[in-house]
């Protein structure tokens, strides 16, 4: 409507308010709604500019008069989470009396309540009929945690004490690692913004389960407890319209609005719930705002004028924090007091009386009518937006503060403090020296209460279990077809990839269970073939005839699909393979993942849900396509990878490999089944893939378990010749070596065995191994690095090249028992084809050549005028600076 607007007949007006009034009296607001809706579509039909309003006014979503009747034992309740805010604190403050370890005691304390109504009336255990329900904890609200779980008998006192203090064993962890706890926490949440993500790709895996039979999910629902500064994260908002499209009903945000971040306000100027309010709703979220505790009910009701509700929504974040920093009086002056209407409202109450309204968040009713709501919502997932104050309880030792988050310990007066408000029996003496933990009897009715309203909700959170029964391995003579070689036939690992992809799928015992997962690049990949074969998942199967339908391979979506195209969304697509990777832990059922990407865009792009997916005890398969540096002709730098298996094998728990043949391949994926999904061993591997086409040879007889250390013997030279290399490398580049050893025999007289090294990174882990053993126990017989062992008593240098940073194979250098040569693709990359790419990097076989020459002139074996005769014989111009700077 133009500001400059002027109502001409304001009697009409109030008489269509008049009618609405009417209708939400007699016929009620889903009637109004649809009056008003139809109304709003009618009127853009006549091309009349109606705004969408995002926000509904500053106030809860559920009013008094729809709410249910709470059905816990409020006093009890009450009791509990005064327990629970002492320990939690007790276990914060106690650690670091004498260390410096840190902790928050603030987050849990303004969250406490928005726990306990669901572990005592929502949160499913284990032993639910209907399983467990997932629950993303906030990863600063730990403690409080710790301080449940040591009430309920699962958790020692030794334990709490040592919160923060795990390296001699019996401490807890900071934040939720289930690494750590593996028994204890599902989801690493404390890196900011994977909680959401995660979440919600877990509740889509949750959905994808069940579509396909292989676990019971219905029922089940994922809680993510979220932090209003986390929000501003973009992985918090970047999945919200998958969540809406999927129809997620069983996915629940709770977001803890305390409107402060770290340091400050989240939102200073401005209103963080209303500005949630406004994204979810427009991503097609249900939202319910829980703003007022009950006290606030008498007065909304005495606002006959509408002007509390007006101050309501006027007032910005950083003063909302500011009346909780301050005192009754202060909030009467600087709240109420700015109209008489809202003045009046609280005349006949004191100053104290003003000060304990307390805000939505702290109110058992409110957040259980709002939870109940979220339960009940069918087709669309939940965002409740909880308004709290940071520190709730904590008074002038750190209550509604900018520092309220670096509160880690209190003095003997804070003690004091907090055991007062919140009833501890404690005496002073009592809190003199050590912070005591505080547990009822335990036939307390506190204390019988807690464990009976567990009970009656399937067992005790939080809980992690692995009873997933261990799968079946294929026998290595199920991929003879890539193990035998392929003549003359040519492929690129990729495909040899797909090809064994396609076996998996064709397995009854595994079949199901494999999850490929492909962010919107299967025909790159040549997987387009699965589109067919087994369907691309899609909870709405396919409403409309693709227009390649009359093709072998056109794009099939179905809702039972198995393959996951996730579009162009790598960070999605990496969550929803962390939910695949950890469902033996999440559903008892184990799923065999299979997530290939552009390598490029790869540990760089998703480096922190990597470290989540270690974190949470991953198990599946990341593949990195089109790898390496020079293998991806013309696309150009953005897209050539020369480090990313350096990256990944910075995560302790990923295995990482560059194999060069179909043979490889098969023996890495059949080794990760074996030892993830038959062993259940708590690792996951990244191997990397190329889209370079070529002939692969029949594996070496007996080099099965060399090729999965790390270091396989490929071919003996003849060693006709008096000078003798060794050549090394990997991935698509082990073929310029291969080439490289035949222009040696064949021009320069010199042999050369050649040397397979699927994983440079292995061989580096197994070497560290080695080195410490021997330094640990001096007077035994030492231990010998496998790469040692192995290149033991191998005549010559060691020249090595591969498609990566020279960092990449340097890593073995202190292994090697002899001179070591190293050549690698530094520097930027470029378009161009990959004969180019390998000359410009200086990789190719004649590079390869010219290195082997030098380092026998280096060993005095041969003249240097021979490397000189040979840069000329090759064309390589030996004035050229190489690329590794700008």
């Amino acid at each position: 409507m133009s500001e400059n607007f002027v109502d001409q007949d304001p009697q009409e007006t109030q008489e269509w308010l008049d009618a609405l009034e009417a209708v939400v009296s007699f016929e009620g607001s889903d009637k109004a709604q649809h009056i008003i809706a139809t109304l709003i579509e009618k009127a853009r039909v006549h091309g009349i500019d109606i705004p969408y309003a995002a926000n509904t006014p500053y106030c809860n979503t559920i009013s008094e008069e729809n709410q249910a009747h709470y059905p816990g034992n409020q006093s009890l309740e009450q009791k509990m989470r005064a327990i629970l805010r002492w320990n939690a604190m007790a276990i914060v403050s106690g650690a670091n009396k004498n260390t410096s370890v840190g902790g928050h005691i603030a987050s849990y304390a303004s969250s406490c309540t928005l726990y306990e109504v669901g572990m005592n009336h929502f949160f499913k255990g284990p032993k639910h009929e209907k399983g467990a329900d997932m629950i993303f904890f906030q990863g600063h609200t730990a403690p409080g945690m710790y301080a449940r779980s040591f009430m309920e008998g699962r958790l020692t006192e030794e334990q709490l004490r040592n919160y923060r203090q795990e390296v001699d064993g019996n401490g807890l962890s900071s934040y939720p690692h289930p690494w750590l706890m593996s028994d204890y926490w599902q989801f690493p949440t404390v890196s900011m913004g994977l909680g959401p993500l995660m979440a919600i790709y877990q509740a889509r895996f949750m959905k994808y389960m069940e579509a396909r039979g292989l676990a019971k999910t219905d029922g089940r629902k994922v809680w993510a407890f979220l932090g209003d500064g986390e929000m501003d994260e973009p992985e918090s908002r970047g999945a919200l319209q998958l969540a809406k499209r999927e129809k997620l009903d069983n996915l629940v945000f709770v977001i803890n609005c305390n409107l402060q971040r770290l340091d400050g306000p989240v939102r200073g100027n401005d209103s963080i719930i209303q500005e949630l309010e406004g994204v979810f709703r427009g991503a097609g979220w249900a939202v319910t705002k829980v703003i007022w505790g009950s006290e606030w009910d008498r007065l909304l009701k005495k606002d006959t004028s509408g002007k509390l509700i007006e101050r309501m929504g006027e007032v910005v974040d950083g003063e909302y924090q500011a009346y909780k920093a301050k005192d009754g009086a202060f909030v009467r002056e600087h709240f109420f007091g700015k109209y008489p209407e809202t003045a009046k409202l609280v005349e006949d109450m004191t100053d104290d009386q003003i000060f304990r309204l307390t805000r939505g968040g702290h109110s058992p009713r409110k957040v259980y009518n709002a939870y109940k709501r979220a339960e009940e919502t069918k087709g669309q997932p939940t965002v409740i937006l909880a308004k709290t104050v940071k520190g709730y309880g904590m008074g002038p030792y750190g209550e509604s503060a900018n520092t309220a988050h670096q509160q880690k310990k209190l003095d003997y007066e804070g003690y004091k403090y907090f055991r007062d408000r919140f009833s501890i029996p404690f005496s002073d003496d009592d809190l003199e020296k050590q912070v005591p933990f505080y547990v009822p009897d335990e036939d307390s009715d506190v204390m019988k209460y807690m464990k009976e309203r567990r009970e009656a909700l399937g067992g005790n959170l939080p809980a992690r279990h692995d009873e997933a029964e261990p799968l079946p391995v294929p026998a290595l003579d199920t991929f003879k077809m890539l193990t035998e070689g392929t003549g003359e036939r040519e492929m690129s690992t990729t495909m040899a990839f797909v090809r064994i992809v396609s076996i998996l799928l064709r397995d009854k015992a595994i079949g199901p269970r494999v999850v490929p997962i492909i962010p919107d690049e299967a025909r790159t990949f040549g997987m387009e073939g699965l589109f067919r074969q087994v369907g691309i998942y899609d909870p709405a199967g396919q409403l409309y005839e693709p227009m390649d339908n009359d093709q072998l391979m056109w794009y099939k979506e179905s809702s039972n699909g198995q393959v996951f195209e996730e579009g162009i969304n790598e960070a999605g697509a990496m969550a929803n393979w962390i939910a695949a990777s950890t469902a033996y832990a999440n559903y008892g059922v184990s799923m065999i993942p299979f997530y290939i990407y552009y390598s490029m865009f790869g540990f760089q792009r998703i480096g922190d849900l990597a470290w989540a997916a270690g974190d949470s005890r991953a198990r599946g398969f990341l593949i990195g396509g089109t790898a390496g540096r020079t293998t991806l002709e013309g696309e150009g730098l953005q897209h050539q990878d020369g480090h990313n298996l350096i990256q990944y094998d910075h995560i302790p728990n990923c295995l990482s490999y560059d194999p060069t043949f179909a043979f490889e391949m098969a023996v890495i994926i059949r080794d990760g089944i074996k030892r993830m999904f038959n062993e259940k061993q708590d690792v996951f591997y990244y191997i990397t893939a190329m889209n370079e086409n070529y002939s692969h040879p029949a594996m070496p007889e007996g080099s099965e378990d060399d090729i999965l250390k790390g270091l396989y013997k490929f071919k003996d030279s003849s060693a006709k010749h008096k000078n003798r290399v060794q050549l090394m490398g990997s991935g698509t580049i082990f073929r310029e070596v291969i080439q490289a050893a035949e222009m040696l025999e064949n021009d320069w007289n010199v042999s050369a065995d050649i040397w397979g090294v699927p994983s440079f990174n292995l061989l580096r882990r197994d070497g560290i191994e080695a080195t410490r053993w021997n330094t640990m126990h001096p007077t035994e017989t030492p231990k010998v690095p496998f790469v040692t062992e192995k290149l033991q008593g191998s005549k010559g240098p060691f020249i090595v090249a591969t498609d990566y940073i020279r960092d990449y194979p340097e890593r073995i250098r202190q292994y090697v028992p002899g001179e070591y040569y190293v050549l690698g693709t530094d520097g930027f990359g470029r378009s161009d084809t990959r004969e180019q790419l390998r000359k410009f990097f200086e990789v190719n076989s004649s590079y390869v050549v010219v290195e082997a020459l030098k380092a026998l002139a280096d060993a005095g074996s041969i003249k240097p005028e021979v490397v000189v005769e040979a840069i000329t014989k090759y064309g390589i111009d030996s004035e050229k600076t190489y690329p590794v700077h700008a």
